[in-house]
């Protein structure tokens, strides 16, 4: 039996393959940038990898491919068609690689990417095994907008083409491993399924049941949710092969003088619980909670090349620099010694803000303040508190003329974070009066408090 080991990123909804061939050996499936996992796991089961397989130029994640070729001396393959600059093995359709334990198909998938191929894995003793990228995944498919305006019809036509052709010559019992899946901003109309079957996905995949190509393509990218900005920004990257990571240094330890003093030239993020930040934070400062989707949303908001500064709470650096090198930012000016507390200690300056329960949130409303909702369209269509004013988070900065000045603002969203975040970019855009709503709509509405739809 062929072992095959998943590698999760929950905020990015994406999944890595380690896969056992025997003998010692394993291919790796699209990793990320956070390297050190594969070969931890690979060296635990006393692994050697040696293939590395790259489905598409990826959009969400820089490739851990170049980095891995580099620590294990593996062959790194990649369509033809993506044009990649590092050393690698061009794939296209129809070509087998023989492995130590089975072969390799290559299938050329286009749709969500022009480059877009995916690899089924014979092997004895088990069933065939998709690693499908996004051009099939549990429930769905991945977007067709994310390389240029202009090819979103072209691909959305390739893409009906890819679902309804490329797999046919597969049975039932196939193994769908793709790499994009549920919580992916790359997905569309995925599940929160992580894995499938070839049969399962024929019965149930509503894509796979369309058979009006052209009702698919004016549809289909209706379903896609806002995409983050860096998206537009990793696709050149990971052609021309990342940096490897001994080549970028860690940030310096600083002084809260030396941090201060470096406030002008930098942007500073500040990764505590939202209600750590509210009641004290460094002015300017980003609220940006290290969560699952802290990657996400700093390469959202800020440009790649934004040098960083950094005000962490109990997490390790370590974790935040990989989040931050997986969505490509590579410049980090410093991290705060001492954290917080130094610069309080320190008699540097300090705001505040309001984090109010849904009750007094209820009571400023009364009054005649406004309340921000920076979830996406849907979430608010969903339910939203009455009179709320929705400026998703993505493209708040773009449409702060949008929002009245003078008046209190409530900021808020599903739980709290987004709207910490909100909050922060108002704060640095000069507004006043400001409060977060704790627990986000949910604990409003879990308070009782009216529902709007």
């Amino acid at each position: 039996m062929t072992t095959v080991i998943p590698f999760v990123h929950e905020g990015l909804g994406n999944s890595s393959y380690v896969v056992g061939l025997g003998a010692g050996t394993a291919a790796l499936i699209d990793p990320d940038r956070s390297v050190k996992r594969y070969l931890d796991a690979a060296e635990a089961l006393g692994w050697r990898i040696t293939h590395v397989f790259e489905s598409h130029l990826h959009a969400d994640f820089v490739t851990g491919s170049v980095e891995i070729g580099v620590a294990t001396g593996a062959t790194l393959l990649a369509p033809v068609a993506s044009e990649v600059r590092f050393p690698h093995r061009g794939v296209a359709q129809g070509d087998s690689v023989a492995l130590a334990g089975g072969t390799m198909h290559t299938i050329a998938t286009p749709g969500h990417t022009p480059e877009h191929t995916s690899y089924a894995l014979e092997s004895a003793g088990s069933p065939p095994m998709l690693f499908s990228g996004g051009s099939l995944m549990v429930g769905g498919a991945a977007r067709t907008d994310l390389v240029a305006p202009e090819l979103t019809d072209p691909l959305s036509h390739a893409q009906f083409q890819t679902l309804h052709h490329a797999f046919n010559h597969l049975p039932d019992e196939t193994m769908l491993l793709p790499t994009h899946g549920g919580g992916s901003f790359c997905s569309a109309g995925a599940s929160g399924e992580r894995s499938s079957t070839l049969g399962a996905e024929r019965r149930t995949n509503a894509l796979l049941a369309m058979r009006d190509e052209e009702e698919f393509v004016r549809w289909f990218p209706t379903t896609f949710p806002a995409a983050p900005a860096y998206f537009f920004k990793l696709r050149p990257i990971n052609q021309a092969g990342p940096k490897l990571r001994s080549t970028i240094g860690n940030p310096p330890a600083l002084s809260p003088a030396d941090f201060a003093a470096r406030r002008g030239g930098a942007t500073i993020i500040d990764t505590r619980p939202q209600a750590e930040f509210m009641a004290g934070h460094i002015p300017g400062a980003i609220s940006n909670t290290f969560r699952d989707a802290f990657a996400t949303w700093t390469g959202w908001l800020l440009p790649l090349e934004t040098p960083l500064l950094l005000v962490l709470g109990d997490e390790p650096l370590e974790r935040v620099l990989d989040e931050l090198l997986l969505v490509g930012f590579e410049r980090f000016a410093g991290v705060l010694d001492g954290g917080i507390e130094a610069w309080t200690k320190a008699g540097l300056d300090l705001n505040q803000a309001g984090l109010v329960t849904a009750a007094d949130a209820a009571a400023l409303l009364k009054e005649g303040a406004l309340v921000l909702d920076v979830r996406e369209p849907d979430e608010f269509a969903d339910g939203h508190i009455p009179g709320g004013l929705n400026l998703p988070l993505g493209s708040l900065e773009k449409r702060l003329g949008e929002i009245p000045r003078g008046v209190p603002i409530i900021t808020t969203c599903g739980h709290g974070e987004r709207s910490a975040t909100a909050l922060s970019l108002l704060e640095r855009a000069g507004f006043g009066s400001l409060s977060n709503l704790d627990l986000g709509f949910d604990g409003w509405r879990d308070a009782g408090q009216p529902v709007a739809r």
